[in-house]
């Protein structure tokens, strides 16, 4: 059995980092993924984050929420159906670097006309000029380097009026062998195992979470460890 560090997040990257991967393959990974994260319950945890932010606004209110790195735009849909459940009058973005996902998503949102997608770099200037009430970021922070994240969540800050959830993945030898399992059972796709097995190692030990958050300018901040192995990491916009 091979010997795991998590004293440090790893350099190593993933397959889904490629933004050609496309086609088939990454119809099928996308499903895989997103399947993983509803038996393991990681979706749930975005959506109860955003049902907090949600308490603060009044209900005839519109409110506006993007996804960024949403892939199928799984999460979306969900909220989508929770607001139609709830009388709530939602605009729902999703936004990824890669075209193809964006397309995926489009085919498979076909009935929820309160969301819409975009081929969108989240360091450009294009997106650094929107506005949202609330940001998502589910499994997408881990992606990146720490001075990356310190300048993505100072924008993502700059750009809400209400707040942050993010979701993201705890590092640990338990959540990498317990995944190691649980692919072993029910995940037939080596991209899915693979790169799984890489965003753990790329994820956080809440010590770091708590000094990327010493860089917000926010006082109203919330981290909770969550099952399976997830911080949910919710940022409130100071008024």
């Amino acid at each position: 059995m091979n010997r795991i560090d998590t004293s440090r997040r790893t350099d190593e990257e993933e397959i889904m980092d490629d933004f050609e991967l496309s086609g088939k393959e990454l119809k099928k990974t996308l499903r895989d993924l997103d399947n993983i994260n509803k038996w393991l319950g990681g979706n749930n945890i975005t959506i109860q984050g955003v049902k907090k932010l949600f308490q603060k606004v009044p209900k005839e209110k519109g409110i506006e929420v993007v996804d960024v790195g949403c892939g199928n735009g799984a999460i979306l849909r969900e909220i989508a159906k929770w607001g139609r459940k709830n009388d709530r009058k939602l605009k729902l973005t999703g936004i990824d670097a890669n075209p193809h996902a964006i397309e995926i998503a489009e085919k498979m949102s076909e009935a929820f006309p309160e969301l819409q997608f975009k081929t969108l770099n989240i360091f450009s200037e294009e997106f650094k000029r929107q506005e949202y009430d609330i940001i998502l970021c589910t499994l997408t922070l881990h992606h990146f380097k720490n001075p990356d994240i310190i300048e993505l969540l100072n924008c993502f800050y700059r750009q809400v009026r209400i707040g942050i959830v993010i979701n993201d993945l705890h590092r640990s030898k338990a959540a990498y062998r317990l995944f190691q399992a649980f692919c072993s059972v029910f995940i037939n796709n080596k991209i899915a195992r693979k790169d799984g097995l890489i965003s753990i190692l790329r994820g956080f030990k809440k010590t770091e979470i708590a000094e990327l958050a010493s860089y917000i300018p926010s006082d109203k901040q919330e981290v909770n460890w969550k099952w399976a192995f997830r911080y949910r990491w919710i940022i409130e916009k100071e008024q």
